[in-house]
């Protein structure tokens, strides 16, 4: 476990204003330690291939993936990045919005007021090439990725609607394997509660 903190906080908005982003090289900037992580747990363990490397929204990073190839081993991402894919004329949204639902996944969760509940989710998945940002197109090559979207059907009046998009180098083939996925990005929040203590 590495425990990180600021040495001073700028907010992402604040820095947005003075400069784009994507063009400070990743090495500079505060989501390296993503990278540094994968490369040190995968040398740890010394089996890359068994590394599966499960990250929220903050660990989308097109260098993560690209990182994750070059070492053969794999992720697991929650996105929140609607990416370039295919030939680069359409995004991840656009190609997800064709795709079919193929399965459907029943979530045990409780209300707001702690109540238990069920919700339905419609799974959809398939592989697709996903390009690199423009500005890092000459640095990084397009990946074989495949995009797993689970989205809530008929969500209640009051609540938000649960929608959870992932990518991952993994193959996604069935409705078990989309869930399976899901199950192992929901093991996170045992680390999130770990951490908190």
């Amino acid at each position: 476990m590495k425990f990180w903190t600021r040495k001073r906080f700028k907010g992402a908005s604040e820095l947005k204003r003075h400069i784009n982003p994507t063009l400070v090289p990743i090495e500079e900037k505060e989501s390296w330690r993503w990278l540094e992580n994968m490369r040190q747990s995968t040398e740890l363990l010394d089996d890359p291939v068994r590394c599966i490397h499960i990250g929220d929204r903050e660990s989308d990073i097109y260098e993560l993936f690209f990182t994750a190839y070059d070492l053969s081993s794999y992720f697991l991402v929650r996105t929140c990045v609607d990416r370039l894919a295919g030939d680069g004329q359409h995004t991840i949204s656009k190609a997800m919005r064709q795709v079919q639902v193929k399965g459907l996944h029943r979530l045990e969760l409780r209300d707001a007021k702690s109540r238990p509940m069920t919700a339905t989710l419609e799974l959809r998945y398939a592989p697709m090439t996903v390009l690199p940002p423009i500005g890092k197109q000459s640095r990084y090559p397009a990946l074989q990725l495949t995009v797993l979207h689970a989205q809530e059907r008929d969500p209640p009046a009051g609540r938000a609607l649960i929608e959870w998009k992932f990518i991952t180098n993994l193959p996604v083939r069935s409705r078990a394997e989309a869930i399976e996925k899901l199950d192992w990005y929901a093991m996170r929040w045992k680390i999130e509660t770990f951490t908190k203590s």
